[in-house]
């Protein structure tokens, strides 16, 4: 997404209306939450592996416990009653219901996350699932992973036992949460699991990925008895360009990062810039007949995910700044595969989030505009923003997280004026419950409306919640 607005303001609304109708939620993700990584049949992730490779997490943190969700799962549906969700969008962990290459279905698994939906519809929380939130099976992984099609064969099997599972109840189904970062930092840059450095891998990662989020649409449509809403997970780029160069470098990026996976599901087709730019990389002969239509199937809505903007600019030829992102981002360095002329990340203008990222509320304004112009009867949901700040716990153990409340009310006022302009925008899930093991940064980063203390794992409401509480209630944004 290519810049297009102006801040009118510092979008710190207040009186501002959300629509009936209109879903207020918070998201999780299963390796960053559940713990028990070796119980009740659970075999390991490549998250699993890749956070007990030394040097590849902070502190050499994994998920072996995390926050012990699996465990708590009765406290914190509790908890996220009486902050008022509406909805809550957690993952299933893949090698929880298909442990072995054997492909034999784990009950114990399937117990588990048919509780947690139970759970929620008793306490009037609409369960919004994700199939895939970056937990691949290392069985699958050892075979190729998503660089080999029968992944996505294995995908569909997948989404065929969890549609015959969960499909009479749950609200919501999502394929995959934000393939991007699977493809690209998975199998390109390697900072995250499984941490490969393969330009050509990312591109087949990026098709297979692809791939398997229409076949699991197909299947969870043939075992779904209830009546779901279909999605799909993307974090965007909001570009900006700096240099004479500026907007070939945000067109490349562009193509890699959104239409890469937009043009395909959206609109049946790769766009023809992207295979031009890659083509000394690969001839994109991973792509079969028919693919292209199995992808494209309809969804009833776009998950947008969105936490900061991007600048770019043509490299230069001197050596580029690497910037490692570790997560979610718009950074990651300089950006790859390309042709002979690469495109760099720069440093942008703060302030900051304790991720890095920079603070632009603008930018997911933008990005709505954007998406719903291209798209126009495509309805869009916010389906991750939040922030990770350095809280402090006061001396009555309370937690007052003024800059990440003050993020939260500049972000929905955004969103506000999104649907002001005419933007289809039917929820916003905020990122995340809970602090929790954050990919990269181990437990060093916390993003939770929800602390969590890593010695004892008691929860505590931090400010962000109670704020985000009252707007649930009121669904009305304050100061």
């Amino acid at each position: 997404m290519t810049s297009l607005l102006t801040p009118r303001d510092d979008y710190r609304g207040s009186g501002l209306v959300f629509p009936d109708g209109f879903t207020f939620g918070s998201a999780t993700a299963s390796y960053q939450i559940e713990g028990a990584a070796a119980e009740d049949g659970r075999t390991p992730s490549i998250w699993d592996t890749f956070s007990k490779t030394p040097g590849r997490v902070w502190n050499g943190d994994t998920g072996d416990v995390a926050c012990d969700h699996y465990h708590r799962v009765d406290e914190d549906l509790d908890l996220m009653s009486d902050l008022g969700l509406e909805a809550y969008r957690f993952s299933i962990a893949w090698p929880r219901i298909v442990p072995a290459a054997s492909g034999e279905v784990n009950q114990a698994g399937i117990d588990f996350y048919s509780r947690l939906v139970d759970g929620l519809l008793e306490r009037g929380i609409r369960p919004v699932a994700t199939l895939y939130h970056w937990d691949l099976p290392q069985y699958l992984e050892d075979a190729g992973g998503w660089t080999s099609r029968a992944t996505t064969d294995a995908f569909e099997r997948y989404a065929e036992i969890m549609g015959t599972a969960l499909g009479d109840r749950v609200h919501t189904w999502t394929t995959l949460n934000e393939p991007w970062c699977s493809a690209y930092l998975g199998y390109g840059q390697g900072g995250h699991a499984p941490g490969r450095h393969e330009p050509a891998s990312a591109l087949s990662a990026v098709h297979h990925l692809n791939l398997a989020h229409g076949r699991a649409l197909q299947a969870l449509r043939a075992t779904s008895t209830g009546d779901p809403d279909y999605s799909v997970t993307l974090n965007f780029h909001v570009l900006r360009g700096q240099g004479d160069g500026a907007a070939e470098a945000m067109r490349r990026i562009d193509a890699l990062a959104n239409r890469a996976f937009t043009g395909p599901m959206l609109r049946g087709e790769y766009p023809a810039d992207l295979l031009e730019d890659t083509a000394s990389v690969t001839d994109w002969g991973f792509v079969q007949d028919g693919d292209l239509a199995t992808i494209a199937q309809p969804i009833d809505v776009l998950g947008v995910n969105y936490y900061s903007t991007a600048t770019v600019r043509l490299w230069d030829g001197v050596s580029p700044k690497q910037q490692n992102d570790g997560h979610k981002g718009a950074a990651g360095g300089t950006a790859w595969p390309g042709s002979d002329q690469l495109v760099e990340f720069v440093e942008q203008p703060g302030p900051y989030t304790a991720m890095g990222w920079n603070i632009a509320p603008e930018g997911l304004e933008e990005l709505l505009v954007s998406l719903s112009e291209q798209f126009p009867e495509q309805a869009l949901m916010v389906t991750e923003n939040g922030a990770a700040f350095e809280d402090e716990v006061a001396a009555d153990g309370a937690v007052h997280d003024v800059e990440r409340t003050d993020y939260l009310r500049r972000h929905f006022t955004a969103a506000h004026r999104a649907i002001e302009r005419g933007v289809d925008l039917r929820g916003y899930f905020v990122w995340s419950l809970l602090d929790n093991f954050e990919w990269g940064y181990g437990y060093a980063k916390r993003f939770g409306i929800v602390r969590v203390d890593f010695d004892d794992l008691a929860r505590t409401v931090k400010d962000s919640g109670l704020w985000y509480r009252e707007l649930i209630r009121t669904r009305t944004v304050e100061g």
